[in-house]
């Protein structure tokens, strides 16, 4: 894929993702919580150039640094979420500004990270910054589900 077709699918990707996480969305147990993480793995793999031949060592610690960003970001971001149970038993989760926060400082990191793979000389792909997002999503999946199992009921059941 082209680099413009890249930059639409992750712009329509993150758009996609912040505002569904700005609503209230009930939690289930819905079994493709992994595609859209492995469809931007595949993208991200399948693209000629993911590691600069040339600065084979500085890219490689470039895409470490990104996934490194990634995790922190996926962690910080199911951290920032609400996560509550309705009367019925149902665990819900809501984003707030402090997602919009962990966003906007997670992609502020990584168009540093660029910058300074830019200034090293260091040939950049978006199949990184793709890996990184799924790195983000699945990270960020793992800690909610983790985080909804461990709620408590906002009512009180007699036994």
């Amino acid at each position: 894929m082209s680099g413009p077709v890249d930059a639409v699918v992750i712009v329509a990707v993150v758009a996609w993702v912040v505002v569904r996480q700005l609503r209230p969305r009930k939690v289930t147990g819905g079994r493709r919580w992994w595609l859209i993480p492995a469809v931007l793995v595949f993208m991200g793999l399948r693209q000629h150039g993911l590691i600069d031949p040339e600065h084979r060592q500085g890219a490689i610690g470039l895409m470490a640094v990104e996934l490194l960003i990634a995790a922190a970001m996926g962690v910080a971001w199911a951290w920032s979420t609400r996560v509550w149970t309705e009367k019925d038993g149902a665990v819900w989760v809501q984003g707030g500004k402090a997602t919009i926060g962990v966003w906007v400082a997670g992609v502020g990191a990584r168009v540093a990270l660029y910058g300074v793979g830019a200034a090293m000389g260091i040939h950049q792909e978006t199949g990184s910054f793709m890996i990184g997002l799924a790195a983000t999503l699945l990270i960020r999946t793992g800690v909610l589900v983790w985080r909804a199992q461990s709620v408590e009921p906002s009512y009180r059941t007699v036994s």
